[in-house]
């Protein structure tokens, strides 16, 4: 399948999922605290959202400053972002995502899953298809 087909069945199944769960739920603890749950994970979310971004940006500072590229810290980003964005949006599957992605440990394993099997895979290919082309890479210098 391609990528466009699952987002699309993950935005079909995920919200009626969702709505299910948190009937659930409300059946067995009551809606006063299920309400108080969403809540909750929400504002604890925005917490995690600031504390791990702001950490994740101060690591990619230091990274420059040191004068090491920052491959993990802009990888993270993303996945920080959206991480916050799911603990924000009502229900609790999305919340368990957001916790994964929010959680520095479950984090960076998926930043290195995406930079192992997927950055460097596609760096290979361009690298390949460069050495295909007529190109000649070197250096030259004017002489005076």
């Amino acid at each position: 399948m391609k990528i466009f087909q699952i987002i699309f069945l993950a935005v079909l199944i995920i919200p009626f999922a969702e709505i299910y769960l948190l009937l659930e739920v409300g059946s067995v603890i009551g809606a006063f605290w299920t309400i108080f749950l969403v809540v909750f994970s929400a504002a604890l979310g925005a917490w995690l959202l600031r504390q791990q971004g702001f950490s994740t940006f101060k690591h990619f500072q230091e990274s420059l400053a040191q004068g090491v590229i920052p491959a993990y810290e802009m990888i993270e980003g993303p996945i920080i972002l959206l991480g916050g964005a799911l603990l924000l949006t009502p229900g609790f599957i999305t919340d368990i995502i957001g916790f994964v992605c929010l959680v520095p440990s479950l984090r960076k394993k998926i930043a290195h899953y995406v930079l192992e099997n997927h950055l460097i895979q596609a760096s290979s290919v361009f690298k390949e298809k460069a050495a295909k082309t007529n190109v000649l890479e070197g250096e030259f210098r004017k002489e005076e």
